[in-house]
C-alpha cells in the first residue's frame, strides 16, 4: 500500500495498516502545514507538544514496523486502477500498490501583508480551538472576509469580550450582519492594512495606511485553503464544493482503490475544523476501510461499512 504524505493523518493510517500485517510506503514532500506551530493543542495527553514533536515520535515508532517505510520524496504522480496503481517518486523512483491513501493535507494563502510573517504561528493564528486559550482575555483582531470572517469574529467572543473584525477594505456586508456586530460590541474595521508590528513573533498593533493603529496581542486569520490538484486531477477524484477531495463515510473517494484522510478529504456534511486529532482519526478510519476492501477482495469478507455506490449517488 502507498500512503501519500507524513501528516497525522497519514502516519496513522500507517500505523494501523503496518499492524494489520501490510507491507506499506508512505511518501512525503517533509512540507507540513503547521510547520510554524510551536504547539499543538486539544490532542488529549499531548496537548502543548510541538507538532515537530509529534513528527518526530510518530516516525520513531513506526520504526517498530519493518513492514512500514518512510521515504521523504513528493510524488508527482498516481496512475493505473484499483489493484495496480503505479506511483512516481520526485526523484524517479516508481512504486506499485493496490490501493492508495491520499493525505495530502491542505495549504493556506497567507496575507500579502507586511510584518504577518513574523506573527505567524507566534501570535497570527487560524484556529481559536487550537490557539485561543493563551490570548483568552487579550485584545484579539480577526482578519477575514464574507460570512466565514464573520462567524470567526463572533466565535472568538467565546475567549475575548475585545474583538475587533479587520476585512481590510470595504466589505459587502449586509445591514443586519452590521448590526449584529454592533449588537455584540464587535467593530467591523474596514480600513486597508499597511502592515503588523510587533517584536519577537509578538503582535503589539496592527497599522492602517492612513497611518492610524490598533494595538491587538492575537490576529486570527480566516482566509482561503486549497489542496494540491495535480494527483486529485491526474486520478479523477471528485471534490466537493469547497475544494476538499469527496469521500464516503469509510474514507473511499471516488475513485476505487483510492482513499483519501485529514484535512483534504471531507464527505457531504461533515464539519469543516480542522484539528490534529480529528486527521489523525480520519487516517486511522480510512486505513481500517482500505485493509478491510482488501480482505473483501481476497478472502470474501464483508466490510463493516461496505461502499454503497458511487458518491454522487449517495445523498
Amino acid at each position: 500500500m502507498v500512503v501519500v504524505g507524513a501528516g497525522p493523518a497519514g502516519l496513522n493510517a500507517a500505523l494501523v495498516l503496518g499492524r494489520a500485517c501490510l507491507r506499506v510506503l508512505v511518501l512525503d514532500a517533509g512540507a507540513p502545514r503547521n510547520a510554524t506551530s510551536h504547539a499543538m493543542h486539544g490532542f488529549l495527553s499531548l496537548d502543548g507538544l510541538d507538532p515537530a514533536e509529534l513528527r518526530r515520535l510518530a516516525c520513531l515508532q513506526l520504526e517498530a514496523y519493518p513492514n512500514v517505510d518512510l521515504v521523504s520524496e513528493a510524488v508527482t504522480e498516481v496512475s493505473g486502477s484499483n489493484g495496480a496503481f503505479e506511483i512516481i517518486a520526485s526523484r524517479g523512483d516508481v512504486s506499485t500498490a493496490r490501493k492508495v491513501l491520499l493525505a495530502i493535507g491542505i495549504q493556506d494563502d497567507l496575507p500579502d501583508i507586511d510584518g504577518f510573517t513574523d506573527c505567524y504561528g507566534r501570535s497570527a493564528f487560524h484556529c481559536p480551538y487550537c490557539d485561543g486559550w493563551e490570548f483568552r482575555n487579550q485584545s484579539i483582531v480577526v482578519l477575514g472576509t464574507g460570512g466565514g470572517g464573520l462567524r470567526m469574529a463572533l466565535l472568538l467572543l467565546a475567549w475575548s469580550r475585545d474583538v475587533v473584525f479587520c476585512t481590510d477594505g470595504p466589505a459587502d456586508y449586509s445591514p443586519e450582519d452590521r448590526a449584529l456586530l454592533t449588537t455584540q460590541s464587535v467593530h467591523l474595521e474596514e480600513r486597508k492594512i499597511a502592515r503588523l508590528e510587533g517584536k519577537d513573533g509578538q503582535l503589539e498593533r496592527v497599522v492602517f495606511v492612513d497611518g492610524a493603529s490598533l494595538s491587538r496581542r492575537a490576529l486570527f486569520l480566516h482566509g482561503p485553503t486549497r489542496i494540491d490538484p495535480a494527483l486529485t486531477q491526474k486520478l479523477g477524484c471528485l471534490t466537493t464544493d469547497a475544494g476538499r477531495i469527496e469521500i464516503d463515510e469509510g474514507c473511499r473517494t471516488s475513485v476505487p482503490g483510492v482513499y483519501a484522510a485529514g484535512d483534504a478529504a471531507r464527505r457531504r456534511g461533515q464539519h469543516p475544523v480542522s484539528q490534529v486529532i480529528l486527521a489523525a482519526a480520519s487516517g486511522a478510519l480510512a486505513a481500517i476501510t482500505l485493509q478491510q476492501d482488501l480482505m473483501q477482495e481476497d478472502v470474501g469478507l464483508t466490510p463493516s461499512l461496505p461502499a454503497r455506490g458511487r458518491l454522487r449517488e449517495m445523498s
